[in-house]
């Protein structure tokens, strides 16, 4: 059974890695190539931070958390690095998650200073900020608070631990401590808390707004509505995703491993990849301009496949007529006495 487990949640973990790849640089392409201007505004630049992010969860955090379940061996150093990535990707997600609420916030409650405060300078340098503080956050475990010890006192285990290397785990090298009151409780539940109290003054304002506005006014509003909930959608699913493994991780701490079973923990794993592979959808269906990318860059796809088939065709006509004046001649040839 737990051979079984494991398969099914490998090749789950596959195709959630190709749809996390497939669909984020599509978002990638659609924001950079089909909006036009696009990366002048800020929540642009924050998506494509968020979408960057959500891919190289498919690129690198879905193939390390296939490889650090103990099927390989590697030096303790090494495998402590590899689970901090997995941490510095989620912490980009949250970050980017939180700068733009933080831009939906200003854009409604500083309109005047907005321009100075977004400038295209100033969105860069955010997301340059929130990468490096990713980094600060995720690598944390590099620096002490991690299941071992490099420096343990006596010769006689550092010997033992260089001829037997024990398999690679996530839970073998980070602490639970540190998931529990450093990571979920500090880097994604505080994140989160500042973003709906954001949120909730954002949809408060406008709601207010739109009772007191003309109804020339009333149009705009409604679209920076419409906008603000896809956002807030894409971050209560980003909730939905990721509490339930931090849950878990609460109940090993406090009540040991057989609180939570592999098959409970690996669902849990594959909720929170998930995520990185629904957002595409949600930009799609849920932000407009997005959606007017996407059908461009398929038709210019489209348009492309179409002219490379016919111009195969062509050259396969070409080719036939070619040969058949070829043979024309030569039977002409035949019959000449």
């Amino acid at each position: 059974m737990a051979e079984w487990s494991w398969v099914i949640y490998t090749v789950l973990e596959v195709l959630i890695a190709v749809t996390c790849c497939l669909g984020n640089v599509l978002v990638v392409c659609a924001v950079c190539i089909g909006i036009r201007d696009s990366l002048r505004e800020p929540m642009f630049c924050f998506l494509v931070s968020l979408a960057v992010a959500d891919l190289l969860v498919g690129v690198a955090a879905v193939p390390l958390a296939v490889l650090l379940d103990g099927w390989v061996s590697l030096s303790p150093d090494l495998c402590l690095l590899l689970s901090c990535v997995v941490l510095v990707l989620t912490q980009a997600s949250v970050l980017s998650l939180l700068a733009i609420a933080v831009d939906r916030y200003l854009r409604l409650y500083k309109p005047l200073r907005y321009k100075a405060l977004a400038s295209q300078r100033q969105t860069w340098l955010a997301v340059c900020a929130c990468w490096t503080l990713s980094c600060l956050l995720g690598f944390t475990p590099l620096f002490g608070w991690n299941n071992y010890s490099t420096n343990a006192p006596g010769s006689t285990n550092t010997s033992i631990s260089s001829l037997s290397t024990p398999p690679c785990t996530f839970l073998s090298v980070i602490s639970l401590p540190f998931m529990v009151y450093f990571n979920f409780l500090g880097c994604v539940m505080a994140p989160l808390l500042v973003m709906t109290l954001l949120y909730t003054q954002i949809f408060w304002s406008l709601q207010g707004r739109l009772k007191e506005s003309s109804p020339q006014a009333q149009a705009s509003l409604l679209r920076e509505k419409k906008l603000a909930c896809s956002l807030a959608l894409v971050l209560i699913l980003f909730a939905i995703c990721w509490i339930p493994l931090h849950l878990m991780n609460c109940l090993l701490l406090f009540h040991g491993p057989e609180a939570v079973t592999k098959g409970t923990l690996y669902a849990g794993i594959l909720l929170s990849h998930a995520n990185s592979a629904v957002n595409p959808v949600v930009y799609a269906y849920r932000i407009p301009k997005i959606q007017q990318a996407y059908s461009q860059i398929w038709r210019r796809l489209l348009i492309y496949i179409n002219g490379f088939s016919g111009d195969k065709q062509v050259c396969q006509q070409r080719t036939s007529s070619q040969a058949n004046q070829t043979e024309a001649c030569g039977s002409g040839g035949k019959s000449t006495p």
